[in-house]
Order: structure tokens, then C-alpha cells, then sequence
């Protein structure tokens, strides 16, 4: 730390954060993130409360040509929120949001989470795309892309990004809008992290909530894929209105019927983006598929709909590798495949799942953002998800050899970043 502070009074930089490293108490706790499997020690760690202490830490970094990790909400299950022996710019005490309602405009710092934001805009019944876990970040869910329940009305995060401020890897401070260095913007929208740090965002809202209407059945894997594949029909015609996917998990709980416990099911999972009355009716149907588990559908708060999820994977507490892929089509094929890989999960954590486009997100034009072509009419995600090391192989062989056999149904042999398990050390 000595060396470091040398080096920040010879640049003459002053830092309102925190800095420490290794020797300091909080270092281990600071340097943690959601996936448990992620365990790498920064040379230094900048704790920022502010865009000039982001300008400070990436100087200091620049002076001793070591790489940067950026902690936004640390959610990202590659980990790239830490880095070896680098400096951890961690943006976690910057999460303020302020609202505009008038304007329908959120201006949200570059550490907040989604749960910030939507209790923030939820005040004023209004909302943005955001994602579908609340602890989720801000930051490095919106500049892969941003897949969240609002995509049938109002796209991806991206498509909702008015403008930003970025921390560029000199140092400086810049503005990047429609109007005001452009093409930054166009790059932030969907093409990842690397162009700068990305200290404070502005959304675009829309009127939403705070009730909306949730649809949540719950069938068993042992009773077919008839549910699923009326799902798909039902979504070619409501895609328009209807955010949803179709995940696979283990049965457990009191929520559970007890004959169900430890048996593969799956979620019909449904937000309805627009009146509620509307969508309860619309959506009734799907709770009447087949035999039902149980059926957790109704009208709900919107900011409790957001942290429905939060609760299956608990931060820091598992294991995760996970993989996923664009389809072209949802077809009968790959829905039994689909099946037959929820199946085979070596952990009971493990979730799987199939996730509906089309809708505003399928408008965009494939050259309007970095995010590229929009012509994907689905997604399948494969969640590993486990606790002790010792099952590391096994679970990361089922979420690769899933990933390989839906080669086949793939668009483009494109991937969701967000989703993607490789792990890699971010330079400037």
C-alpha cells in the first residue's frame, strides 16, 4: 500500500474513497462477489464515491501498468467485476438514482442495483427494462445488453439508454449521447465493458405498476413437454405484450406440494407489459395447461416481481458456471432437449431455461446498437449451480455438453454476454 501512496502524491491525485489492499481487515470481504467459484486477490482495491475518485484510481492503475477490474454489483458470473493483482475499481458506494417524472428520465450512478432504481421509479409508476434478480447490477447488465420482463414493450435496457458518463482508460472524464460523442453511446449498447467506466447512466421510463400481472404456473418434467409447447404457440401470438421465459428447476420447499419435493419442474414465467386486467385474463390459459404442480399467478407489486428470483442463488453462497445460446426457433426438438438436460442436472440448484424475444426488442435494427442483429426469435440458458468444489467437473461438463447439443438450434452461433462463463483479466 506504501508503494501506492507513493505513487498517488507523486501524481499530485486526490481520492475522497477508500483505498487498501491486502493488510486491511475489509480486503477479503471487499474483494468478494456473487459466484463463489471466483477467488482472486487485487493488488489494490478502490472503493470510489465519486467520478473524479474513478479518474484518480484509473491514473494510478495507468502509472503502474497494472489491469483494471471494475466492481459494478459484482453479479457477473465470470467474475470480471476482480482481477489478480490489478486495482478492483469497485463503484458499490455510488448507487445513487434521482428521477425526472416529468421528463420520464433516470440519471442512476454506475454502483447502483436494479432494486435502486426500481424503487426509485417505482414512486412515480414508472420503470425501465432491467433485469430479472434485484441485486443485479446496473452497469454490467445494461452494456451487454440487458434482458429483463419489460423486453415485449420496451426492448433492452440498451434500447432505453439515453446517455452516459465515462471514465476512458486516460483518465478523462466525458458526455456521450445522441448528440454528444455518439458513437461511445452506440458502442455501450450491448458491446460490453471494456470501452470505459461507465459513472452514471440515463434511462429513458415508462409508465408501469406498481401492480402488474404475474404469471407463474408450475408443472413436472415426468408429465411431458405439452405445456411448454403450447407456451411457445401462445407467446407467437403475444409476444408483443408478454416478457416471459420458461425455467427448470427442483421442487423443495413449503410453497411445494410435499409429493413434489426433489422432482424436476418447470416455470412458465410471465409479465404482462401492460394493463393488468388485460393480462389476467390473457394470460389465465397458461395455468391450464395440464396437470399443475402448483401455480404462483396474480397480480403483484412490480418491485416484488424483481426480486421473485433473487432468493435461488444467494450471493457468494454457490457455485456457478453457466452457458447459453440464441435460438432461431423454439422447435418440439428443442424443448425435449431442453427436457432431457433439465434431467440430468447433477445439483438440484441447477436452473435451466427458454426465453422468448421478438416484441420491441426484435425492432431494433441489427446496426442501431453494438448488441448487433435482433432476428433471434429465442434464448437457452444453463444454470450450473452447486456448492462443494469437489462437484465443480461434473457440473461444468453439464452446462457445457447442454450448450454443445443445442448447437444445432443455434442463431448465428451467437451468445448473451451476460451469460457467458469464460473468465478473462481486463486490461486498459
Amino acid at each position: 500500500m506504501d508503494d501506492f501512496t507513493n505513487t498517488l502524491d507523486r501524481l499530485s491525485l486526490d481520492f475522497r474513497g477508500e483505498m487498501f489492499g491486502p493488510e486491511d481487515a475489509r480486503f477479503d470481504d471487499a474483494r468478494g462477489v456473487w459466484n463463489a467459484m471466483i477467488d482472486r486477490r487485487p493488488a489494490l482495491i478502490a472503493q470510489c464515491k465519486t467520478a473524479s475518485d474513478v479518474q484518480v484510481a484509473i491514473r494510478l492503475a495507468v502509472a503502474r501498468d497494472l489491469p483494471i477490474a471494475i466492481r459494478g454489483g459484482g453479479h457477473n458470473v465470470a467474475g470480471h467485476a476482480v482481477c489478480d493483482g490489478g486495482v478492483m475499481i469497485d463503484l458499490s458506494l455510488m448507487r445513487g438514482v434521482t428521477v425526472d417524472a416529468s421528463a420520464r428520465v433516470a440519471k442512476v450512478e454506475g454502483g447502483a442495483l436494479w432494486r435502486d432504481v426500481d424503487a426509485a421509479t417505482q414512486v412515480h409508476g414508472l420503470a425501465t427494462p432491467g433485469g430479472l434478480i434485484s441485486d443485479t447490477g446496473v452497469a454490467g447488465l445494461t452494456l451487454s445488453g440487458g434482458i429483463g420482463w419489460l423486453r415485449a414493450q420496451h426492448g433492452l435496457a440498451i434500447d432505453n439508454l439515453l446517455a452516459a458518463d465515462v471514465v476512458t482508460a486516460d483518465g478523462t472524464l466525458i458526455h456521450t449521447s445522441a448528440e454528444e460523442n455518439p458513437e461511445l453511446l452506440w458502442a455501450l449498447q450491448g458491446g460490453g465493458g471494456n470501452f470505459g467506466v461507465v459513472v452514471g447512466f440515463e434511462f429513458a421510463l415508462h409508465p408501469i405498476g406498481p401492480e402488474v400481472m404475474f404469471a407463474a404456473p408450475i408443472y413436472a418434467v415426468e408429465d411431458g413437454p405439452a405445456p411448454i409447447r403450447a407456451w411457445r404457440d401462445f407467446l407467437a401470438k403475444h409476444g408483443d405484450f408478454v416478457g416471459s421465459l420458461c425455467e427448470f428447476s427442483t421442487a423443495g420447499g413449503e410453497d411445494f406440494p410435499e409429493e413434489y419435493w426433489g422432482k424436476r419442474v418447470y416455470t412458465l414465467a410471465c409479465i404482462y407489459n401492460g394493463d393488468v386486467a388485460e393480462g389476467e385474463a390473457l394470460l389465465k390459459p397458461l395455468s391450464e395447461l395440464g396437470k399443475l404442480v402448483t401455480d404462483f399467478s396474480g397480480r403483484m407489486n412490480y418491485c416484488d416481481v424483481q426480486q421473485l428470483f433473487d432468493t435461488l442463488i444467494p450471493a457468494r453462497e454457490f457455485r456457478c458456471y453457466w452457458k447459453a445460446r440464441y435460438l432461431t426457433d423454439l422447435s418440439d426438438e428443442m424443448i425435449d432437449l431442453a427436457m432431457a438436460n433439465a434431467l440430468a442436472a447433477p445439483s438440484d440448484n441447477s436452473l435451466s431455461s427458454l426465453w422468448n424475444f421478438g416484441g420491441a426488442t426484435a425492432k431494433v435494427a441489427a446496426d442501431a446498437t453494438a448488441f448487433g442483429d435482433r432476428s433471434m426469435g429465442w434464448m437457452y440458458s444453463l444454470d450450473g449451480v452447486w456448492t462443494d468444489r469437489r462437484d465443480d467437473d461434473a457440473n461444468i461438463s453439464w452446462s457445457r455438453e447442454g450448450w454443445s447439443n443445442s448447437e444445432r438450434f443455434g442463431h448465428h452461433g451467437r451468445a448473451y454476454l451476460n451469460f457467458r462463463a469464460m473468465v478473462r483479466t481486463m486490461r486498459r
